[in-house]
């Protein structure tokens, strides 16, 4: 079986990477985000990427180390309130910006990872999300097509990994990680822990190898807090 263990993020990234590319990028906010992969893509140069992520990071964190070296041309997301940057790049036409409502994005990725090329959705029909896009009723319901979504790279960011790629994802940072994994043409998984192959039970595998094609593991996170938010203490 060929060794899916890389030393470090560049050298898993080594030979996938291009100009004009399209990334999947999983997590939410700064919670799952494969951050050392990113890191490394912002090392190398590489530019007018399209990256579909849930959101955009934060200010110098996240996808946002990738906004400040306007590496990124183009975001498929849904959520990108919490970066200013973003914001400011987008009004001045500096980013391109494909908006999808939530649940929309998690079904392109999942459609895109299972074979199917387009589905119909009720969400979105009658707003600007509709415009261009293929309406069909059902049942006596409009419905708006939705394209599937397939990327060159995956990244992702798992709890616990064996090296056979099979990989377990830890509570909230399970958001879009799973169904990327699956999206990609090439995925890549930074891991946490690293166990020997049968370690893992598997009823608790989240991500079955046969999605991974290369692992970088990092056994030390800093654990970044988005928002914090306090209140005083009773009396």
């Amino acid at each position: 079986m060929a060794n899916k263990i890389y030393p470090d993020a560049a050298a898993a990234l080594a030979g996938l990477l291009h100009d004009g590319m399209m990334i999947m990028a999983g997590g939410f906010g700064l919670c799952g985000i494969p951050e050392k992969l990113i890191a490394a893509i912002r090392e190398s140069g590489v530019k007018d990427l399209t990256v579909v992520s849930n959101n955009a990071g934060i200010d110098g964190a996240g996808l946002g180390v990738l906004l400040d070296t306007r590496q990124i041309r183009k975001m498929i997301s849904s959520y990108v309130g919490e970066n200013k940057l973003f914001a400011d790049l987008y009004l001045k036409g500096e980013l391109e910006l494909e908006f999808n409502p939530q649940g929309t994005l998690a079904e392109r990725i999942r459609a895109g990872g299972a074979g199917i090329p387009a589905f119909f959705t009720k969400t979105g029909v009658g707003t600007l999300v509709a415009e261009g896009k293929e309406l069909r009723e059902f049942d006596g319901e409009t419905y708006v097509m939705e394209r599937g979504l397939v990327a060159d790279l995956a990244l992702v960011h798992a709890w616990k990994g064996d090296r056979e790629g099979n990989l377990v994802y830890r509570k909230t940072a399970r958001n879009f990680n799973p169904v990327m994994a699956t999206a990609g043409k090439v995925t890549v998984a930074e891991i946490e822990g690293l166990v020997e192959p049968g370690e893992i039970e598997p009823d608790q595998i989240h991500t079955p190898g046969i999605f991974v094609q290369r692992i970088v593991h990092y056994p030390s996170y800093e654990k970044r807090i988005e928002q914090r938010t306090v209140r005083k203490r009773g009396a």
